[in-house]
């Protein structure tokens, strides 16, 4: 059975999302220069920011 089209998503995950996925936002902090491999915990991550740019 298949979705009708106008439940079916155009860009799939083109859309803004302000909600991160862990790798996402570790990446975030990366680029920012505020993570470091072994001292930083995957738990308790900071809050990132995710600002549309249009």
């Amino acid at each position: 059975m298949s979705i009708h089209g106008s439940y079916a998503s155009k860009g799939g995950f083109s859309a803004h999302r302000n909600v991160l996925s862990r790798s996402e936002r570790i990446e975030r902090l990366k680029a920012d220069e505020r993570w470091t491999e072994g001292k930083n915990s995957v738990f308790n991550l900071p809050k990132v920011r995710n600002i549309k740019v249009s």
